[in-house]
């Protein structure tokens, strides 16, 4: 059975700099798992920033370049996609969730998907999704 992932922006972001912290479990995670993932657009503009200002333009263009292929899936957020994020933001706010946190969430919700891939582990673990009781968190 394949499992259906949405992809948070540090996965990512570890993936394309070999200096970050979760690097090779990243890379392990993403070379196991036979897909599909889903990476809400959000989390792409994030992501280009993150790598701009730690890996450089080269970095961020590389990232962008492999999105062509059309592996991840983006999906683009939904007018419900926003107001449920605007909803988590304002019900997590002593988290500091912020908008692309919950829209991976919200995405998540939407789809019907129970696994995210993330490193931040400690907002996910906290936030309850609606349709499951909690998210299942890789790697």
């Amino acid at each position: 059975m394949t499992t259906i992932v949405v992809v948070d922006t540090g996965p990512l972001v570890a993936v394309a700099d070999r200096d970050d912290d979760h690097h090779d479990a990243c890379v392990d995670w993403f070379d196991q798992h036979p897909g599909p993932v889903v990476v809400p657009a959000p989390v792409i503009v994030e992501v280009c920033w993150l790598l701009d200002t730690k890996a450089g333009p080269a970095a961020e263009a590389a990232f962008l370049s492999g999105l062509a292929g059309g592996d991840p899936r983006i999906e683009d957020l939904t007018t419900g996609d926003y107001q449920r994020a605007a909803e988590l933001v304002d019900r997590y706010r002593d988290l500091d969730l912020g908008f692309v946190d919950a829209s991976v969430i919200a995405v998540a919700e939407r789809l019907g998907i129970d696994t995210v891939a993330t490193v931040n582990h400690r907002d996910f673990r906290v936030v309850r999704p609606e349709h499951v009781d909690a998210f299942t968190l890789v790697p």
